[in-house]
Parts: C-alpha cells; structure tokens; sequence
C-alpha cells in the first residue's frame, strides 16, 4: 500500500578534518557474484551497536507492538501456490534491456531495465501483492528494481522502479519514492541464505511496521502515511535487537541471523506487518527453524539514533569513529628536482587506500611537485614562492579523515671540482 506524499528529510553536517562520530564500524563487505553490494562505508553495511538509542525509542516500539512476534516474511516452503519471500535474478552485463512504463514516473528511473521478462515476481505471477522484481548484474554491478511489476511482450509495466551504482552512495532523490516506500533499495535489506551459509549478514535488514508518521529519516528517501503523531516511527528508523537478549538457545543459523539484528540491526522500509523481516526464498531454508524467532517480541528491540553517521543527506555514506591517517616521514627535506618516498596508514577502516595531494591539488602540479599513487613525491625543479609545501593523504573511504607531512624545499648542493 503507497500513498505518495513529500515531506523534508534531516540535515546532519560533519566538519571536514580530522573527526571523531559515535562509535560505529563497518565489517566485511556483502556481495553478490563479482560486487560489493553498496560500499564498505555504506549505511546499510554500518554497525550501529554502538550507537545511542532514539529518544523515540519506548514510543516506537508501542506503536508497532511490543507484544508483537518478529515474523520472517521468506522461506523454504511455497505460500498461496508462490515462493515464500521477496526473489531476485542475477544477470549477466550483456542481458537484454526493457523499456519500461510507470504509474509514479515522476519519481522512477526510466530505464531501459535489464530485467529479463521470466524474471521471478514476488508472490508468483498471479500474485496481486506487491510484486517486487529484482535484477542484479553482477558484471557491472547495477541493481534494477521494480514495484507492481507486470511483464508485457517486450516491456515492463511497473508502479515505480529504481537503478541502483552498488559501487556509489548515491542516494534517491529528496522525497522521490523506489520500488519500496521509503525510497530505499529492497535488495541490500533481505536475507539470503547464502550469508547463512558464509556465517555472517554484514548488513542490515528490511523490514516493514503496521503504522508510520508522515516523514522520513536519513537515508530513507520517501513517506507513505498520512499519520502525523510522533508514537509512529518514520520511514528509515533504524532497529537493533538489545545487547542484552539471550541469542543461545537459537540454532547456529538464527544465530547468524540475531546476531546481526544485534551488530546492524533493521530499517523500516515499507508499511505491512509488524516486525516482518524481508528475505529471498530459498530451498536451503529450514521454515520449522524459522518459525522459533517467532518467539522473540517487539520489546526485545530497541530504536537508535544513526544521525551522528551521516556525513551528507544526499549520501548514504556513514562516518566512521576513530578512522586515523599517519604519514611518514611527517617531515622531510628535499632538493629541487629530486624524490621522496612517504607511505600513509590507515586505522580503523576496512579500506586502507589513499589519495595523494600537494598543497590541496590532487597529484600536485609542476608548481610545488606531484606525488603518485605509491606516495613519491617528484619535487619542482623551480623553487616555488615559498619554499615549503604540505603533502597530504587521505582515506579513500573517509576523507575526512587525513595527515599531512611537511616538506621543505633546498637548492641542490653544489658540486666542487
């Protein structure tokens, strides 16, 4: 059910340089074939078991029934003739492209989607649900997602779609909606069971509550209620399951699932039922195993506050606390014309490159020196207007978090006969 309405979203601002965020971190990457599914610095692949609890918290979870049992929405098993879960295709970089049409073309990406027209919809061919459909090239790494979708002879016909960079950030534009009321991409929420199998969901996940407000949060991109009273969590509120829940007596496979509840917890994405968890369907699932976190309730959870992570609202980049870079030599004096080697690490992040500059120019120029991609410094065989220049590394994946060498610039040595 949609109603498509705009309302603003929240504006968080960082300083640039060095910085310090709530704790979170970001673990191992998820992917699907040959990409990651989203960045390692992503929102969706961020713990947040660190992070404060909402102010909202007791509210929220009253709204959406504290009493109520957490229902995984997938399976193993067939329901109503269809397989039991939100599915999905991967396809190859040469997959046929369709035209598509939409009811919100307003708020879509027209496409073409290289979505093959077989492809499995939600709730099976005849369903009049929502029938999500999902495609993933794993060789350019493009996520295509379609709501209320309907293959035609050589056409999609949908009530909204979405193309997704798995390599970018990027997110939706402001109040726009996707294939999932909240604006968000459906794919990087569900379980698969293949993370059941690697023993690890490095993300969170989707699920969907009874009632929303009339607003979202970051990142979710879009509203879908009419409800203006605050008890009611907002479309992109983040959940965890509490540090303090017992997860033992669970099979090794819910587990795997609890404890990401736990590290990375869960984002409203939809209205539905309360605490349904999105998954894709499965043969592999075990639905009697399933079916035992039906004995966890809404009030072992808990809301929590993920504004200190964000970075820029139009990004869904998450800051990371305690990301450092260090560059030696911090110093170094070197004679026009000739080199320096300075190496740079990074701490506290799950990616360790960096980008080089001279005196706030990426690479350097001719001017004050360049500096390549291994941290050699060329100096300027002209000594610039003054004689010392900053050379600067920074965290491809937080460049906010940066160090900075001095060098000092001599006239080589003269030589005596």
């Amino acid at each position: 059910m949609r109603l498509i309405q705009h309302r603003l979203s929240y504006l968080f601002i960082l300083t640039v340089g060095s910085f310090c965020a709530a704790p979170a971190m970001w673990g191992q990457t998820p992917t699907i074939g040959n990409c990651s599914v989203l960045p390692p610095n992503n929102i969706w692949n961020t713990a947040v078991d660190q992070l404060p609890l909402s102010a909202s918290s007791s509210s929220w979870i009253s709204s959406i029934g504290a009493t109520s049992a957490i229902h995984p929405d997938f399976g193993a098993a067939y329901w109503d003739g269809a397989p039991n879960g939100i599915p999905f295709v991967t396809v190859p970089g040469g997959q046929e492209k369709f035209p598509a049409t939409f009811t919100y073309a307003d708020e879509s990406d027209p496409g073409p989607y290289a979505v093959p027209l077989t492809a499995p919809i939600e709730g099976g061919s005849a369903s009049s649900g929502d029938r999500h459909v999902i495609a993933v090239d794993t060789d350019n790494c493009i996520l295509y997602e379609l709501y209320t979708a309907y293959p035609q002879s050589a056409s999609w016909n949908a009530g909204s779609g979405a193309i997704y960079d798995l390599r970018s950030n990027a997110l939706r534009p402001a109040g726009w909606t996707s294939a999932d009321a909240a604006g968000l991409p459906i794919f990087p929420g569900l379980l698969r069971y293949d993370e059941i199998a690697a023993g690890a969901i490095n993300h969170a996940l989707r699920f969907t509550v009874p009632q929303t407000q009339n607003t979202y949060v970051w990142p979710a991109r879009h509203e879908a209620s009419s409800q203006n009273s605050t008890q009611y969590p907002p479309m992109g509120a983040r959940f965890r399951l509490k540090a303090s829940f017992d997860i033992s007596g669970f099979s090794p496979a819910n587990q795997v699932i609890l404890r990401a509840l736990k590290k990375y917890g869960m984002m409203i994405a939809d209205n539905g039922s309360p605490w349904y968890l999105s998954g894709a369907p499965d043969s592999r699932w075990s639905d009697d195993d399933l079916h035992l976190l039906t004995t966890i309730q809404g009030s072992n959870f808990e809301a929590v506050d993920v504004s200190s992570l964000m970075v820029d609202p139009n990004s869904g980049q998450a800051a990371l606390a305690g990301v450092t870079v260090t560059v030696s030599p911090s110093t170094a004096t070197v004679a026009l014309g000739a080199t320096k080697q300075f190496s740079a690490t990074v701490t506290n992040s799950s990616g360790t490159s960096v980008s080089w500059s001279v005196n706030g120019v990426p690479g350097g120029n001719g001017a004050v020196g360049t500096i390549n991609a291994l941290g050699v410094y060329f100096a300027p065989s002209v000594m610039p207007s003054t004689s010392s220049v900053i050379v600067e590394a920074a965290s491809t994946i937080t460049p906010s978090a940066f160090a900075t060498a001095t060098v000092t610039l001599t006239k080589p040595a003269r030589r005596h006969k």
